[in-house]
């Protein structure tokens, strides 16, 4: 039997190719970049199952939500209780601070936490939709007021501008308390009971057990019908205007530009109050990159405490693809500083023992151990783009010296293998060289060594302004031996 994988699901495969979004170079560059914005912002990372007791998305996402009616992943475990493959990840992030925070409301302090991971969602599988996808997110409890709100929304749009990612537009809306979308919901029904007819068969049951997910239909008469109702802002409380109003003008304070859309409710029933989406005309149909908003009371739906919550969810797929769809300019991918060829068996050896001692002293090295024809040896090296190749025989051991080639250049250095740990590790600080002081200080005795050394700080120099006693003093030691 030949095996194929399932559908709607995909590979993530070793390539460096930056313009496959498959590519695991691609996917390391855009989680990397994720944490470390989410740090600089005060969150701390949290993992949770991919599995779930089914009820927590029963009572948590929604029990009408297309989710949880049509698309989850459910299964019976061998204890015969109901397990869900997580859906999305809000949930299970508050099911955690339920278990595991329990001391939080009395000490008042702020849960700021963020994730990534793959959801599962029985979907036709489609450009853009897959049944495994992949997911960042950040949660925050314990806040409620505008600079919060907006706060989330700033994080996201500094992860994008960090991935260089452009015309990208933020829509918001504000679905107020519960008595507000209330109000709204009766004047919503008025509206659409000369229309219900024309509804699409979704929209026809949301029509009796949750009328404004109809509002959130992507079917074309839906959508024509929903044009003309009602708007939810003009049912907001006093307290919800000034607030939305103050939303606004802390995303014009930082720049961020939005449209307000009065149709946007999101896909979940534990939204309230802000709700925001940020899409791309990259796209095309499925042009959501990004969606969250408030959901205070949803803590206290799971049997946990009564406390505010903000969230949203990134799809990384996405992402990837608006990249490649703008041709945004990725930092290059891997490559080893060093790889050795040896030559002969005590080459081998001592290939061998080199290539352990710089991996421990955190340098990249690679050895070919499959014993190619060194003209062979040499095309692998540069289609592993290493920076530099040493081959080493007999002749380099007994002599105790290496030649070190620049494979961008073909600048050949000849040095002791003495030297090459203080070599390689400048080149591999080779953003900031003047960070190597405590292994490229030492006294130099070998001139070949020391040309290599002064070519290299005489590079960083030409980048920076700064120079130091310490550099001054290298600088004089070299031109000496040289000298």
């Amino acid at each position: 039997m030949k095996f194929s994988i399932p559908p709607g699901v995909f590979d993530i495969l070793p390539s460096q190719d930056p313009k496959d979004w498959h590519s695991s170079y691609l996917w390391e560059y855009l989680e990397t970049t994720f944490r470390k914005t989410a740090r600089s912002f005060g969150f701390k990372e949290i993992r949770t199952p991919a599995f779930e007791r089914t009820e927590l998305f029963i009572r948590g996402v929604g029990e009408e939500t297309d989710i949880v009616s049509k698309e989850m992943y459910t299964f019976e475990d061998k204890g015969n209780r109901s397990m869900t493959l997580r859906p999305e990840g809000t949930a299970s992030v508050m099911r955690s601070f339920i278990e595991n925070h329990k001391e939080m409301p009395s000490k008042g302090s702020l849960f700021k936490v963020f994730y990534f991971g793959p959801m599962f969602r029985y979907e036709r599988a489609q450009a853009g939709r897959y049944r495994q996808h992949h997911q960042g997110g950040a949660e925050i409890i314990g806040n409620d007021c505008p600079e919060q709100d907006v706060e989330l929304i700033d994080f996201i749009f500094t992860f994008y501008r960090h991935l260089k990612l452009q015309n990208l537009h933020l829509k918001i809306n504000n679905l107020g308390d519960k008595d507000c979308r209330e109000k709204f919901k009766s004047a919503l029904l008025d509206y659409l009971k000369d229309y219900s007819e024309k509804l699409s068969n979704d929209s026809q049951r949301r029509f009796v057990k949750n009328p404004l997910r109809i509002l959130d239909s992507k079917d074309p008469t839906d959508k024509e019908i929903i044009k003309n109702a009602p708007s939810i802002l003009d049912f907001l409380n006093s307290a919800d205007k000034d607030r939305f109003e103050k939303t606004k003008s802390l995303l014009d304070e930082l720049s961020i530009k939005y449209t307000v859309d009065d149709k946007l409710v999101r896909g979940l029933d534990y939204y309230n109050h802000l709700v925001f989406e940020v899409v791309s005309n990259d796209l095309g149909a499925q042009n959501s990159l990004a969606g969250g908003g408030r959901y205070n009371g949803l803590l206290k739906q799971l049997d946990g405490p009564d406390l505010p919550t903000i969230g949203f969810g990134t799809g990384f797929e996405r992402i990837l693809q608006t990249m490649l769809a703008q041709n945004v300019q990725l930092p290059s991918p891997y490559r080893p500083t060093i790889f050795f060829i040896p030559l002969g068996q005590k080459g081998r050896s001592i290939c061998f023992s080199l290539t352990h001692y710089l991996r421990q002293q955190n340098i990249s090295a690679e050895m070919d151990l499959l014993e190619r024809k060194i003209n062979k040896a040499m095309q692998h090296a540069n289609n592993i783009n290493a920076k530099y190749v040493c081959v080493i025989g007999d002749n380099e051991v007994e002599t105790g010296t290496i030649e070190l080639k620049e494979m961008i250049s073909g600048t050949v250095s000849k040095l002791p293998i003495s030297s090459l740990l203080r070599v390689l590790t400048l080149e591999q600080n080779n953003e900031n060289y003047l960070n190597t002081w405590n292994e490229i200080s030492k006294p130099f005795t070998d001139q070949q060594e020391a040309k290599f050394f002064l070519a290299k700080i005489e590079e960083a120099l030409a980048f920076t302004t700064k120079t130091t006693t310490d550099l001054q003093n290298t600088l004089a030691e070299l031109k000496k031996i040289i000298d």
